[in-house]
């Protein structure tokens, strides 16, 4: 038994844990030898820190315990030299969020679908009662076409057409040769991009890495020059101010033209 299962093992006789999954590349077989572990622990209650401390130091030689930054986790390092995110949610609120999306149609700038997808492609590891399970049934549908067209809908905007849209506001920044700018409001641009590409192919959202790889191997819609602009866009984006916007403009118009021939 590997130690990631022996602290799984462990984590799962508190009492309070609900349930437990694997999630991310290592669930989904996209991890490589750098992947680290995506650990989700459902609790009907929270766990003190300094249980969670005792039970981790048996199995990890770097603790960093109650990281808050994003959800409440423990990031670890294992004896074996593998990271280790151990992540505590609470199921109810966990589904409600999902809720917001699947069945309330809610889209977000970016990543929308991102929890929607994480329950469905986790790999269940504990369930305790089986709550885990009915829950991810009850979100294990179709792609909604109301939450398609309000994804691509919301973020289409987001990217062009709009005061606030992002193209302009990239080549305001870049004008002005204000690097960091354009850096920050092109990852904006980016997460916009691929939650309009992933919903027209109503495919959940796989998270934030290989993006482009996993958009050419499960999309069978794609831009006609998607690999093209991707490469060019950021290339050139602090090496050629010309070329950098003109390739902007063409992305918007053939991601624009994928989405008018197929909504």
């Amino acid at each position: 038994m590997s130690l990631a299962n022996e602290l799984v093992e462990a984590v799962s006789a508190w009492p309070e844990v609900e349930a437990i999954t694997l999630g991310g590349s290592r669930a989904t077989g996209d991890n490589d030898e750098k992947s680290d572990y995506d650990v989700y622990v459902y609790v009907t209650a929270p766990v003190s820190a300094e249980r969670r401390r005792r039970l981790l130091r048996n199995y990890c030689s770097h603790m960093e315990i109650d990281n808050d930054f994003w959800e409440t986790e423990d990031d670890c390092t294992l004896n074996d030299g593998t990271n280790i995110d151990v992540l505590y949610r609470d199921l109810d609120q966990f589904a409600a969020n999902v809720a917001d999306v699947v069945e309330r149609f809610q889209a977000s700038n970016g990543y929308t679908t991102c929890m929607w997808h994480n329950m469905l492609t986790s790999k269940v590891l504990f369930d305790r009662d089986g709550q885990y399970a009915a829950t991810r049934q009850r979100f294990d549908v179709p792609f909604p076409e109301e939450l398609r067209r309000n994804i691509i809908n919301r973020n289409m905007r987001l990217l062009t057409g709009n005061l606030p849209s992002y193209d302009a506001q990239i080549r305001k920044a870049a004008s002005r040769g204000d690097k960091i700018a354009v850096n920050h409001r092109m990852a904006a641009f980016m997460e916009s991009y691929f939650d309009v590409l992933f919903a027209l192919n109503r495919r959940t959202h796989p998270g934030e890495k290989r993006l482009d790889k996993l958009a050419e191997r499960d999309c069978a819609i794609l831009p006609k020059d998607f690999r093209k602009y991707i490469d060019t866009l950021f290339d050139s984006m602090y090496t050629d101010q010309a070329v950098f916007s003109e390739t902007l403009g063409e992305i918007v118009d053939d991601l624009r033209q994928t989405v008018d021939a197929n909504l």
